[in-house]
């Protein structure tokens, strides 16, 4: 069975209780429940992780190499300056989507930039809640495409 790692950066513990016009109502028990179940259904394990230290979600990373096919990351304002955390997934050489449920783009300057992207198979931003899932659906195709293809070009 294809495995999905899903890594929740800073203050996503407080989700349904911070920000809710941003980030909405849903919490981070509840958003992890429906991605395990939206998984089950498309036949790959979702593990989830949530941590507000950097090095906790880089030894995660580390830890993911050989144990899943995909990494989907929300790395929360990490994404902003944490050039470790891009090294780290360029280190393991897993496909990774980087996931916000907020358009980072329409927001504050400082949001507007990514350190992480460059090192991501893909971004998917501004949604919301279905974000996360439209991460897992890509995820889901890649590992997908990755079985049914010898394409060198796939992760």
């Amino acid at each position: 069975m294809a495995r999905v790692l899903v890594l929740h950066g800073p203050n996503l513990n407080l989700l349904g209780e911070r920000e809710e016009e941003i980030y909405g109502r849903m919490t981070l028990d509840e958003l992890n429940r429906e991605l395990k179940e939206q998984g089950k259904a498309a036949g790959i394990e979702v593990e989830t992780y949530q941590s507000n230290h950097e090095g906790d979600l880089i030894d995660q990373i580390h830890a993911s190499r050989g144990r899943f096919d995909v990494l989907i990351i929300n790395p929360g304002a990490l994404t902003h300056y944490s050039f470790a955390l891009c090294d780290a997934i360029r280190a393991v050489r897993l496909p990774v989507v980087e996931v916000h449920l907020s358009n980072i783009y329409s927001r504050e300057p400082w949001r507007r930039r990514s350190v992480v992207a460059p090192a991501a198979w893909g971004q998917v931003c501004g949604f919301g809640h279905l974000s996360y899932k439209l991460a897992l659906s890509a995820a889901s195709n890649l590992i997908n495409r990755k079985a049914e293809s010898n394409d060198r070009y796939l992760p």
